[in-house]
């Protein structure tokens, strides 16, 4: 859906990357190895996103970084546009509604970092879960998204990032907002 409307895959990945978290950023060099791009063509989509307020530069450790301008009018439309196209609002709430008394609910791994690697990986905690909608929601969401849904109830080894999409107010459970990634 939004990749026929958005025909640069590069601004894709880039509106992917910003806008699935907003404590994610990115410097040119470091953007262009995570993609397998060109720096030319990051700078082209970064320099024109930046030029209309959807993203903010800043200079930090001798590099200009970027990330998702959250005072932009659009901010929320365009975060909820790309929760929908990772199929990440659907999939949350179907978990809230059937699998128990969840207390959280976290997107781990490369989509946590912004990369739309076609692997979705959710953690769920909670008490009394029920691990068999959870494996069956995975699967569904997996055939309707086009894409790889893993599930787990506990925290895997080796997390490369946390972005916690839900979390019950009264949770005993605090996993990290967001993670910093650096290369």
């Amino acid at each position: 859906m939004l990749d026929t409307l958005i025909t640069s895959k590069t601004r894709l990945k880039l509106l992917i990357k910003f806008f699935v978290s907003a404590g994610n950023r990115g410097y040119l060099r470091g953007l262009a190895d995570e993609f397998k791009e060109s720096t030319n063509s990051i700078r082209k989509e970064l320099n024109q996103l930046t030029e209309a307020g959807y993203l903010l530069r800043e200079e930090s450790e001798h590099k200009v970084f970027y990330k998702a301008n959250i005072q932009h009018s659009l901010f929320s439309s365009l975060q909820g546009l790309i929760h929908s196209f990772l199929g990440i609002e659907t999939f949350v709430d179907q978990i809230l509604e059937r699998a128990g008394d969840v207390y959280e609910v976290a997107l781990l791994g490369e989509y946590a970092k912004g990369i739309d690697s076609g692997h979705i990986e959710v953690l769920v905690v909670g008490k009394k879960l029920n691990l068999a909608y959870l494996i069956q929601a995975a699967a569904k969401a997996g055939t309707i998204l086009g894409k790889k849904v893993t599930v787990y109830t506990e925290v895997p080894k080796n997390v490369q990032g946390v972005i916690v999409l839900y979390q019950k107010m009264d949770s005993p459970v605090k996993l990290p907002k967001d993670i910093d990634f650096k290369k």
